[in-house]
């Protein structure tokens, strides 16, 4: 008989979609392996519940706060939008009648004490994280940053909780293990090519890090030679000047919204340019060698461990993207050798395999 699961995550213009991106990877993990999962999401502006319904999960919607901010920067614990006791008495009430075997929590403004008081409504509990920096109630925990330590959450979990830490436990859909063999195979042929380049700022993008980028390449001497594609979510906030931008530079540029062949793109792909975010565990299983940006601080030690692993070269602050993309392209044309070598060491961190191994945890808990 299945567990059933449930979720707790958010996705906000000040949160990105990345939380219910992967949690969408691992429901998707868990109801091919004969599980129910049901997703609690609170009602923010830029929230991914249409999204999450369309892949086939039921969902409830949490409301939104009635004087809603919008906490682009701050601390995490504004990211609810509502106090942690409301959201806490907001999710009990949902999972009650539930039955819930697991509660995921994939949530930076949520700790210990919140999941403490979800323990009545549910046999376990699963958090996912990358920031160990604040205690969790849990039985479970998940941080699939490169370089991450069990001992870095050893204070910060009870005693008896399992830890999957570091990049071999990303999760990510099939289709990117699927495409691993081909993608690494053509990247290790003669000689490197540098035509097609893959431009992936997050789902959100608040900071309109996409259009600093198309300047930057319309500015490089061989940039008639590129083709880019653009991936952008649906609820980014600067999409329409991104388009009317793409149409205006001297560059072949496609502009793509909520893609579901992320992993095809990829693979195809011969550089990517792009944030710090979920996203760059799917560029590494690929080998596709990045250049990339921080543009949260919360992204700033999954960059600075993919670049001492040198899987990526990282990217000046937004404001200077424009600026510093045409010397950063001329050297990578000139060498050749540093995108293959960026591929082998991105490709060395994550091998496709990380959700199976966190489903079959679970399973083993239960």
């Amino acid at each position: 008989m299945g567990l059933r699961i449930c979720f707790r995550t958010d996705a906000a213009l000040w949160i990105g979609t990345g939380h219910v991106m992967r949690c969408l990877t691992l429901a998707d993990a868990l109801s091919a392996a004969g599980h129910d999962c049901h997703f609690i999401c609170r009602s923010h502006r830029g929230h991914l519940l249409d999204v999450i319904h369309g892949r086939g999960y039921t969902t409830t919607a949490l409301p939104a706060a009635v004087q809603q901010a919008e906490p682009m920067s701050g601390s995490h614990a504004n990211w609810l939008g509502v106090s942690a006791e409301q959201d806490a008495a907001d999710t009990a009430a949902v999972l009650q009648p539930m039955d819930c075997d697991w509660l995921v929590v994939d949530h930076y403004a949520l700790d210990t004490q919140w999941e403490s008081s979800m323990r009545p409504c549910c046999r376990h509990v699963l958090v996912i994280d990358d920031l160990a920096d604040r205690a969790h109630d849990c039985d479970l925990l998940l941080d699939q940053t490169y370089s991450r330590r069990p001992e870095d959450y050893r204070s910060l979990v009870p005693a008896t909780a399992q830890l999957l830490c570091g990049s071999a436990n990303a999760l990510l859909r099939p289709d990117f293990a699927a495409q691993r063999e081909a993608s690494l195979a053509r990247r290790a042929a003669q000689p490197y090519p540098l035509h097609r380049i893959l431009v992936s700022m997050g789902g959100v993008d608040a900071d309109n890090a996409t259009a600093e980028v198309l300047r930057g390449l319309a500015a490089i001497p061989r940039a008639d030679a590129l083709a880019v594609t653009v991936i952008m979510g649906g609820q980014a906030p600067w999409l329409g000047e991104v388009r009317q931008l793409s149409q205006s530079l001297a560059l072949d540029v496609t502009v793509l919204v909520d893609v579901s062949d992320m992993a095809s793109l990829m693979a195809q792909a011969d550089l990517a340019i792009g944030a710090a975010g979920a996203t760059a565990w799917e560029r590494c299983c690929l080998g596709l060698p990045s250049l990339m940006a921080v543009l949260a601080d919360n992204q700033r030690l999954v960059a600075e461990g993919l670049h001492a692993a040198g899987a990526v070269q990282l990217l000046p602050p937004v404001n200077s993207l424009a600026a510093s993309l045409p010397g950063l392209l001329e050297v990578l044309v000139a060498d050749p050798e540093q995108l293959q070598q960026m591929s082998r060491c991105a490709a060395a961190l994550v091998d496709g395999g990380g959700a199976r191994r966190v489903l079959d945890t679970m399973e083993m808990l239960s």
